[in-house]
């Protein structure tokens, strides 16, 4: 009954998190006037200080000091820092230019990156039908260049960003929240300096408007409360179950471009993502196969 009870409450908190993931371009929209760079300084500050609220909350705070006594992990959480940081740069400027769609066919290609990086790095075995899945994900991308002749580099640069930052964080030995707060505070010093500088200088939007001012401060809400629900969803179920709802906020996101924003969907775009949508298939079911 509690396995049930578990299940049940995991699948509520993954559907929350991705659902929220696959809202953000509508939030970020609000923001279209705020340059990518200063959005998410705000994202950096914002959470980390609600974060440090949680720590202290959950009193992990001894935890969180612990982990600065290990330089090695401190450089290895910088770099991580620096791959989610511009991971999320690229994300809001796709969205903000009017690329929804292709943010969302990044993340798409975002899980078959990883099992590549799995394979070539961790040296993990990859079955047969998951390099089929590897190989239609590369056809996919490649018929984008050929066609519109022009790389999908917003795509690219957002799976391989997070990709990374996914296996460099599998391979430091530190919980979620607090490896969380510390990338978010090693990152706050150089978003202070750039918010310092705009406020200097008149040229920042932090005092512009109320709405702004809110939406900015929200910045951290929106950050953080989706990877704490992540983090709930990851504890209760398992892997391959969790791998299933991961496509609902690209999906989403491809929604919300095409009929929210009318961006175009040509059929170009539609074999593109058909052989992508097909590449998860063959991959979700040979995961399936080994659970």
């Amino acid at each position: 009954m509690k396995v049930q009870s578990a299940s049940k409450s995991g699948a509520i908190y993954a559907v929350l998190a991705y659902s929220a993931w696959g809202l953000f371009p509508i939030y970020w929209k609000f923001l279209t006037q705020v340059p990518a760079v200063e959005l998410v300084c705000h994202r950096i500050i914002w959470s980390m200080l609600l974060l440090m609220g949680l720590l202290v909350a959950q009193r992990r705070i001894s935890e969180f000091l612990q982990l600065w006594k290990s330089p090695a992990s401190i450089a290895s959480l910088l770099l991580t820092t620096t791959l989610i940081a511009g991971n999320w740069c690229i994300y809001i400027y796709g969205v903000n230019t009017g690329h929804i769609v292709e943010t969302s066919l990044g993340y798409y290609i975002n899980p078959l990156v990883t099992v590549l990086l799995g394979s070539v790095i961790l040296r993990e075995k990859l079955s047969f039908p998951k390099k089929i899945a590897v190989l239609l994900a590369a056809i996919a991308v490649f018929n984008f260049i050929w066609n519109f002749g022009q790389v999908p580099w917003i795509a690219i640069a957002l799976a391989f960003s997070f990709a990374l930052y996914g296996l460099f964080r599998k391979l430091i030995k530190v919980t979620p929240i607090v490896g969380l707060t510390v990338e978010t505070l090693l990152a706050t010093p150089i978003a202070l300096l750039y918010i310092g500088y705009g406020a200097a200088t008149g040229t920042g939007s932090f005092g512009s408007s109320l709405q702004v001012n809110l939406l900015l401060i929200g910045c951290g809400i929106v950050t953080a409360f989706p990877l704490l629900w992540f983090n709930n969803a990851a504890k209760r179920l398992q892997l391959s179950t969790l791998g299933f709802f991961q496509y609902l906020a690209p999906s989403l996101q491809l929604l919300i471009g095409v009929a929210l924003y009318r961006e175009p969907f040509t059929a170009i775009h539609a074999v593109t993502f058909g052989l992508i949508w097909s590449a998860i298939a063959i991959y979700s079911i040979a995961s399936l196969k080994t659970t």
